[in-house]
């Protein structure tokens, strides 16, 4: 049953707002003062934060947009206020993968990134094959175009360490990054556009109660949000199917692959 409070609120405001009532009420829901996790007689107040730009996620996507966006910004002469949300403790924890990176797009984020002692980009590729292995002792070398060789301009890179680093100059541009909040749900505006993101809440027990250390999330909104979460944010999933995005005119299907990485110790180990 709708509680008779919210029922009223949602009237209010579609006659205020010259609303459908289906519109009002799903403005209503979304909203985060709506939230269930607990009670609205109970619950602090949610502290809200406004901003142009808010980034959900502090991978190298979502770093490198914040980088560009303050960049190209200040190149215009305007302030542009942007914060980036990451759910792991600190920005990198979530990134397991190593990689070979191909650095022309980083020379366009970031011209002179070679000379910044703290930049963690360091070991060139120089040497690179691929093995078709057809037992356990035995493997096949096979072919490959030039334009999968990685020696002499390609780098072998800990893309944590990479995300670290362009964590720390995106800051050094005003970029706010805010480690350890994970985004819950998506705040709409009362016509139903993406207009922010609501952080989780802690203090919550296993029961769905509030605890004695239970401390509201906080309301992050903007004019502009971009989920760069990676495969399968909860978040993304849910905008990409209320707004249909899978089926727009030029949608590119997410695509995954898998990497294996072997690391090969010497005989006697190493110091």
């Amino acid at each position: 049953m709708i509680p008779v409070w919210l029922a009223s609120r949602a009237a209010v405001t579609a006659c205020s707002k010259g609303l459908p009532m289906s519109t009002a009420w799903r403005w209503l829901r979304s909203s985060a003062w709506a939230s269930s996790d607990v009670s609205a007689s109970t619950q602090p107040a949610r502290e809200q934060m406004n901003y142009d730009v808010l980034v959900v996620g502090a991978g190298p996507a979502g770093l490198s947009a914040a980088i560009r966006i303050k960049t190209q910004c200040q190149s215009a002469g305007k302030e542009v206020s942007v914060c980036v949300i990451e759910k792991g403790s600190e920005v990198g924890s979530h990134i397991l993968s190593g990689n070979v990176l191909e650095t022309r797009a980083l020379d366009e984020l970031l011209p002179g990134w070679k000379d910044d002692p703290d930049c963690p980009i360091k070991v060139p590729a120089n040497r690179d094959s691929m093995l078709w292995l057809a037992s356990p002792s035995w493997s096949l070398r096979l072919p490959t175009p030039p334009s999968m060789h990685n020696k002499g301009k390609n780098y072998v890179v800990s893309l944590s360490e990479v995300a670290r680093w362009m964590g720390r100059r995106a800051e050094a541009l005003g970029v706010e990054i805010y480690a350890g909040f994970a985004g819950k749900r998506v705040l709409y505006g009362w016509d139903g556009h993406v207009e922010g993101v609501a952080t989780n809440d802690f203090g919550i027990g296993r029961d769905g109660r509030a605890k004695s250390t239970f401390s509201p999330g906080v309301d992050l909104r903007a004019r502009v949000t971009l989920l760069a979460e990676g495969c399968r944010g909860s978040l993304s999933e849910e905008v990409i199917s209320r707004f249909d995005l899978r089926q727009a005119a030029g949608a590119e299907p997410q695509t995954y692959a898998l990497g294996i990485k072997e690391v090969k110790r010497p005989r006697g180990g190493t110091r």
